[in-house]
């Protein structure tokens, strides 16, 4: 398969970042004949991505591949893809939280799976790590609805709500065994709740955390001490080199500002993400309920509940955790962890990608940034 016909696509905003849909039978069956066409369609390697669906940035240049299920635990199964905006390179070392949100709807649109009146709720297996989900959304006489009042920071105006529900991960909470380590001279706390992090207090690396994230980007010292961490964390959470891979995903901590539990700056890895992904948010909210982690003495998390407020840099995500602290030998687990997300049909059609063997003739230049940092983009 080329794409020179055109391929089948839905756009959808998933919570705070946008991708392109695709049923698994609309892609070449060969991996590498299948990254070749999504580089094409995404207009990489583009710094503005100016040929394809891409936005000039990671979390617009997304891409969610579904089918139906041989699980008979799941109703489909959604690998993430993200498409690099400069290197003509498509990983699947991660999950991706927001473009989850639109599995389901998208999974239903397709005849993946039948609608219920009312509601619907779709079984997804993530196949970048074998874990699920359950998403569970409107649809009003038998058909999706994207509209709706639920509101998230990081998106303007609303749309319909998506309740997406993890159960208990099958990998470990805390990838190398405890709850602190000394990596590179620093204080962390690795941990696993759908998306490998390290938690930094954010004073460590002597910011505050409150920073803007053009401003932590353009911070050189900081850059090289975060690269430090992560290519340090990797094999010690199970990950191995790292050097080309977008986690483990670094998050600085900061005391709450605005009511919520902790403030945090989160490195994709090296662009400051505008908001924090949803698994991200899920494995800072397990690492604050851990005793003894990092967050000590600078996270508040709720007396009573296991609702946290995670504040980013555009507001704050919501996650409900429950965390049982290990007991013994016995580690500790996540019981359940669950988030509010919304997603939004763009445009379902057929998309045309640049024709195999052509590449822009040179980069096109980055903008360059105005005082500030206000370039028009967005972290990853």
């Amino acid at each position: 398969m080329t794409g020179a016909e055109g391929v089948r696509c839905a756009l959808l905003r998933g919570g705070t970042s946008k991708g392109a849909y695709f049923l698994a039978e609309d892609l070449p069956t060969d991996p590498a004949a299948r990254d070749d066409l999504l580089l094409r369609i995404m207009g990489s390697p583009d710094p503005r991505q100016i040929d394809g669906l891409g936005g000039g940035h990671p979390l617009t240049s997304k891409v969610a591949v579904v089918s139906a299920s041989a699980d008979p635990a799941a109703d489909v199964d959604y690998l993430f893809l993200q498409v690099a905006v400069d290197r003509a390179e498509v990983t699947d070392r991660q999950n991706c939280g927001n473009i989850l949100a639109g599995v389901g709807p998208f999974a239903v649109e397709r005849g993946l799976v039948p609608p219920g009146d009312g509601e619907t709720s779709v079984r997804i297996r993530m196949r970048n790590t074998g874990e699920s989900a359950v998403a569970t959304f409107p649809t009003p006489g038998g058909r999706v609805d994207h509209t709706g009042r639920a509101a998230i920071s990081g998106v303007p105006g609303t749309a319909a709500p998506v309740m997406i529900e993890f159960p208990a991960a099958g990998r470990p909470l805390l990838p190398t065994g405890r709850v602190r380590d000394t990596i590179a001279g620093t204080d962390v706390t690795c941990v696993d709740n759908g998306m490998p992090t390290v938690l930094i207090p954010a004073t460590a690396l002597k910011v505050t955390g409150y920073e803007d994230p053009a401003e932590l980007e353009e911070d050189r010292q900081l850059a090289d001490r975060l690269r430090e961490i992560r290519l340090a964390a990797g094999p010690l959470m199970g990950l191995g080199d790292v050097e080309s891979a977008t986690v483990p995903k670094l998050s600085l901590l900061a005391p709450p500002r605005n009511g919520g539990a902790v403030t945090t700056r989160t490195f994709i890895p090296v662009r400051c993400h505008t908001s924090i992904g949803v698994l991200g948010a899920a494995s800072v909210a397990a690492g604050l309920a851990l005793p003894g982690s990092v967050a000590e003495g600078i996270a508040r998390p709720p007396a009573e509940g296991h609702r946290m407020r995670i504040e980013h840099p555009t507001g704050l995500l919501e996650v409900d955790t429950d965390v049982v602290p290990g007991a013994g030998d016995a580690p500790p687990v996540a019981r359940r962890t669950a988030v509010v997300r919304t997603a939004r049909k763009i445009f379902d059609g057929t998309v045309f990608p640049r024709p195999a063997g052509v590449l822009p003739a040179a980069p096109t230049p980055a903008p360059a940034r105005t005082p500030g940092g206000n370039d028009g983009s967005a972290p990853s």
